[in-house]
């Protein structure tokens, strides 16, 4: 006899620090200790688990690497990952009714977007007496308890997040590795295997009708999916944050922005689980306790060498009991802004890099042609298509991010973009500076490398005319190969002028919205200006005055 398991992943897509494979490689049977668990490791493609929903080429191709990477590892152990396509209640029914499945282990998702999923998926095995099992290791802290903590309401503020974290202690640290001596892998009958659409293997983009849709030559940085690249890419990133240790500074990868070389973030692994965020976070930080222990120097520890996974933290909480986080309207902690609804191809220029800024347009085709952006450049180009110049709505942009961006987690993402956008978050309607693309795009990129690896049109322009190739003559610009307006876009708009205009529509919101009871309403909360330009990496010479 054996008792049969199914560890059903959505992310968490690892073996390491998975608390759910511990518990579906337990026999709970006190009365039948002798009787060896059968495993059976499933993914199911139900249109949405893991973000495929709105998902691109890139993005699903970390998602299949990922997915073969795991049943490579099984594989070697003797057994596979077992890929589906269906409803994943209509899946998980026929292998409780063919298998005689004992217990379903998942990892939490926390966010609301996949509540109505995960409530059939116990009320199913509630009626037919299977265990379900639901273990948090996705997010640090369960989010559930920090509302919970914090008075049953969501922390409105960074800081008021921190206060209540720093209430519930320290995040777990990771969990023991697997031991898989005694286990059996589990097998799905042929006839099964037919009705459920079981894969014979894991598929590509292309078996789901999603093709490339960027520009191959101009892709710098192919990014892999997969626990055994996350784990090898952490070595890397920790010797990264070792050396600014040893110089006195934290998080490197914001405090000296490198757009050109190699990146080394590890997003896009956390975002699907291959690298646990509690192995990253003990990692980051046992590592500055070691290497203060010997340095001259003494500099306080604490969250903030840690900031951007506390911010993913932050936002996974503000959305976990809120339905309508992704959206205006319905959103509680979002404000209404009028944006304007374009009719013209404003947003397709956005999208596609053709906006006539050569910082914005090389930051859009690289998202389209490898999948990734630094945060950095995530703010200007958000900060663009909303209150800096075009005035469109956050949320097409959010759905933009989210099809291409390998790490766009739907919490983490929304809450950006409501932040820049001053709809949520920030001060109220109140922020006096915009990212300015041009001044940033000199100060990020002076040699114009970035712009020209990206909008292979301006590439024989001088650093000087690069950021603003409309300024060179027109004998220059046939010069240079590439004339402007013919072979690459004018600017789409006047920033002095459009900058002007947007600072005068928030104000007059702003007051509108505070004149009947003179105060800042309950769903927004101001931040420290400190925060602000941490967040955003500003300096003075980098901004728009508005």
């Amino acid at each position: 006899m054996t008792i049969n398991n199914i560890l059903w992943f959505r992310h968490g897509l690892r073996l390491h620090d998975n608390p759910s494979l511990l518990e579906a490689l337990k026999n709970d049977c006190a009365n039948h200790s002798s009787e060896t668990v059968k495993l059976f490791p499933i993914f199911i493609f139900d249109g949405e688990s893991a973000g495929t929903k709105i998902v691109g080429y890139n993005r699903m191709k970390f998602l299949l690497e990922s997915l073969a990477d795991l049943d490579r590892q099984f594989r070697e152990l003797g057994g596979q990952l077992l890929v589906f396509r269906g409803d994943s209640v209509t899946v998980l029914r026929r292998l409780f009714q063919e298998l005689n499945v004992r217990k379903l282990c998942f990892e939490q998702d926390c966010e609301p977007i996949w509540k109505n999923r995960d409530d059939r998926v116990m009320k199913l095995c509630q009626a037919m007496d299977v265990r379900c099992v639901e273990q948090v290791s996705h997010t640090l802290w369960n989010p559930l308890e920090v509302i919970q903590t914090n008075g049953d309401i969501p922390p409105l503020t960074y800081q008021m997040f921190l206060h209540t974290v720093n209430i519930i202690g320290d995040p777990p640290r990771p969990v023991g590795a697997p031991n898989f001596e005694y286990i059996e892998f589990g097998r799905i009958p042929a006839i099964l295997s037919s009705e459920l659409k079981l894969f014979t293997q894991i598929p590509t983009p292309e078996d789901f009708g999603i093709c490339y849709d960027g520009k191959a030559d101009v892709a710098y940085q192919k990014w892999i999916g997969g626990e055994t690249r996350a784990l090898a890419t952490l070595g890397s990133r920790l010797k990264q944050e070792e050396e600014a240790f040893r110089k006195g500074f934290y998080l490197p990868t914001q405090a000296n922005p490198d757009i050109l070389g190699p990146a080394t973030s590890m997003s896009a692994a956390l975002r699907f689980g291959c690298l646990s965020v509690r192995l990253f976070y003990w990692c980051v930080h046992d590592l500055f306790t070691k290497v203060q222990s010997y340095s001259e120097f003494k500099y306080p520890g604490g969250q903030h060498i840690t900031g951007q996974l506390i911010w993913r933290e932050y936002f996974y909480t503000m959305s976990v009991q809120n339905p309508h986080y992704g959206e205006m309207e319905r959103n509680p902690i979002c404000l209404n802004i009028p944006w304007y609804e374009p009719e013209d191809d404003s947003l397709a220029r956005w999208k596609e890099g053709r906006t006539g800024f050569p910082m914005i347009d090389a930051a859009m085709r690289q998202m389209l042609a490898e999948g990734w952006l630094h945060h950095i450049l995530r703010n200007l180009t958000a900060t663009f298509l909303t209150r800096g110049a075009l005035w469109i709505s956050w949320e097409a942009g959010l759905q933009h991010f989210l099809k291409y961006l390998l790490d766009a987690d739907w919490s983490v993402c929304a809450g950006n973009w409501m932040w820049v956008s001053s709809s949520a978050f920030e001060r109220l309607l109140d922020s006096s500076k915009c990212t300015d693309p041009i001044v940033f795009g000199r100060r990020l990129d002076p040699k114009g490398s970035y712009v020209k690896r990206y909008v292979p049109e301006l590439a024989n322009f001088p650093a000087e005319l690069v950021h603003e190739p409309w300024k060179a003559t027109r004998e220059q610009q046939l010069e240079y190969g590439c004339v402007i307006g013919e072979h690459y876009p004018a600017p789409m708009v006047d920033l002095a002028v459009v900058g002007k205009r947007n600072a005068q529509t928030m104000a007059s919101l702003r007051e509108n919205l505070i004149s009947d009871g003179g105060s800042t309403p309950p769903h927004c909360r101001p931040s420290d200006i400190d925060e602000i330009r941490q967040f955003f990496w500003l300096s003075d010479d980098a901004v728009m005055e508005t």
